[in-house]
């Protein structure tokens, strides 16, 4: 599988590239409009062409470039069918699969951050949106946001995957770029071993977090896949 990893340093946004090798289908996963043209730049670079654009989840921090990339492209949008935008051409269940090529992405509910949350298993690899992130997770607290309901997506769902499964999350804040499934099993501090879901529960409710700069545009652009 060919695979980038790419970076928005504004929202701390990881965006993905994977394309089938064969029949050099691309797909993008948490694509930002402001870097649609280094996006398609590479795409092109690599001799692929883009057909898939996928959304971990309707994000509040950052706007998706989705709607737009298929407009210049012609690549199908796909979203989760629980809460996820209308305008979405695919609107994906736990357990459904997307082709790209010879690969099969996987597509499972995660909620707990949004009620939209999807990861995506394809190749060893888990994209696993806000839900799981490198030693954290996100925040349940907006956006229909439940803690007990994201303790439950990644210890029965996530950390049911096999040890080695790369994990690749939608955010970094500290320079971190991927993990495992063992390792955040093992050392996670919030969702890992040693801690109970009352404790979690208790920690997510009492964040005292600001909201995100940008929810205010981005939420009602994202359900409207990006486009302003």
């Amino acid at each position: 599988m060919i695979f980038r990893q790419l970076f928005d340093k504004e929202s701390s946004t990881y965006t993905y590239l994977l394309a089938d090798p064969s029949s050099r289908e691309a797909a993008l996963i948490d694509p930002v409009v402001e870097h649609v043209e280094r996006d398609l730049k590479l795409v092109a670079e690599l001799g692929c062409r883009l057909t898939k654009v996928l959304d971990t989840h309707v994000h509040a921090d950052h706007v998706t470039a989705a709607g737009t990339l298929r407009q210049r492209t012609g690549a199908k949008t796909h979203f989760s069918a629980h809460g996820g935008p209308a305008c979405a051409d695919v609107l994906l269940s736990d357990g459904d699969e997307v082709e790209l090529g010879a690969l099969r992405i996987r597509a499972l509910e995660t909620p707990g951050h949004t009620n939209t949350c999807m990861s995506y298993v394809v190749d060893g690899k888990v994209f696993t949106g806000d839900a799981l992130l490198i030693r954290g997770c996100g925040r349940t607290d907006f956006q229909e946001g439940d803690a007990a309901t994201l303790w439950r997506s990644v210890r029965e769902k996530l950390f049911a995957l096999p040890d080695d499964t790369y994990v690749y999350p939608a955010h970094d804040y500290r320079g971190q770029t991927r993990s495992t499934i063992a390792e955040e099993r093992k050392h996670n501090p919030r969702l890992g071993e040693g801690m109970t879901e009352a404790q979690f529960v208790e920690l997510m409710n009492n964040l005292g977090l600001p909201p995100p700069a940008k929810i205010h545009e981005a939420v009602p652009a994202n359900k409207a896949c990006g486009q302003r």
